[in-house]
């Protein structure tokens, strides 16, 4: 039996207990409070761009008192990690019934997530992995496939440029798990495409802002000479655009951007021919994560990957479709 089993199965015996005893407390004992509710520690990332605020303020909404749960919101403090592992230790120390982790960095987590499970406290990972990715210390990632979405944005490029192209990337921070996929999935296919040569790559950082600056010097540096930015998330590829036309060319024409993210400001832009192509990566997994949460209550058995589906969008007509519902 895996350590993650045991936490799976022991919480499960636990909860039987409480339950007869009429106690609210769960997992690691000290968990639940004096109304019953069952106590969920989010450990969060924070304000980050419109994917984030959407995919928190999802989860938000669906752990509510209404649902049975008090959930415990901590954001990160300017993306720092220390502030996440110093919340996580809180959350432990406080016997909470499940952790929810999405990790602003992927390494360092292995003592925090050992004495979670000393703990007999259930980890979920949303949206980032950790590395090393030692599923005994967690029960399961939920999570959009983002080698998946990065390989349809690679496979779009080769199609949209059958002579050949001049690319850039601009990538998130490192050392977050997304960004080593999402370099993962279109290396893989680009790379072995010696038409589409890569001018270069930089970080972000997920800014606007900042992609707007990276890509000016780029253009500059390359006297224009690029056709094809891959901008890892929405807020980067929508800084691009601004870039290209203040250096005088056409966004979709003289140089075409793809993103991934897939939110309503991305789609406005590919419904404008601003952005050329845009792969969605679902926010929306609250009821996702709901339902796992009660399976691990209950003891039962969860899948140590739990993939999120989502959509692309390759064309003006496809995001004027999907706009009017879209609700990030």
């Amino acid at each position: 039996m895996s350590a993650k089993q045991r936490i799976v199965q022991g919480l499960g015996l636990a909860t039987a207990g409480a339950l007869a005893l009429g106690l609210t407390a769960c997992g690691g004992g000290e968990g639940g409070d004096d109304d019953g509710l069952t106590t969920i520690g989010f450990v969060a990332v924070g304000p980050e761009g419109a994917w984030r605020e959407a995919n928190e303020a999802n989860i938000q909404d669906t752990f509510t008192e209404d649902a049975g749960y008090e959930l415990k919101y901590a954001p990160a403090t300017n993306l720092d990690q220390k502030s996440q592992i110093d919340a996580f230790t809180s959350f432990v120390d406080e016997g909470v019934d499940v952790i929810l982790l999405s990790a602003t960095e992927a390494t360092g987590w292995e003592d925090s997530l050992k004495r979670a499970q000393e703990a007999e406290i259930p980890v979920i990972l949303l949206d980032r992995g950790i590395e090393p990715d030692d599923t005994d210390l967690y029960v399961t990632r939920i999570a959009p496939d983002n080698i998946e979405v990065s390989t349809a944005v690679a496979d779009w490029a080769v199609s949209a440029f059958p002579d050949g192209a001049n690319y850039f990337v601009l990538e998130g921070p490192a050392g977050v798990s997304v960004v080593n996929e999402r370099n993962e999935g279109f290396d893989a296919v680009v790379g072995g495409q010696p038409s589409l040569v890569k001018v270069g790559a930089q970080t972000a950082n997920w800014s606007t802002e900042e992609a707007k600056g990276v890509v000016e010097t780029v253009l500059k540096s390359n006297n224009n000479d690029v056709q094809f930015i891959f901008a890892q998330n929405d807020e980067m590829g929508l800084g691009a655009v601004q870039a290209v036309q203040e250096a005088g060319l056409t966004p979709g024409v003289d140089v075409k951007i793809a993103t991934i993210d897939g939110t309503k400001n991305a789609l406005t832009a590919l419904a404008a021919g601003e952005l050329s192509f845009v792969a969605e990566y679902n926010p929306l997994f609250g009821e996702t994560t709901l339902e796992v949460v009660e399976q691990v209550l209950n003891g039962d058995d969860v899948e140590s990957s739990i993939v999120v589906p989502s959509a692309t969008f390759d064309s003006p007509e496809a995001a004027e479709t999907a706009l009017p519902d879209r609700k990030f």
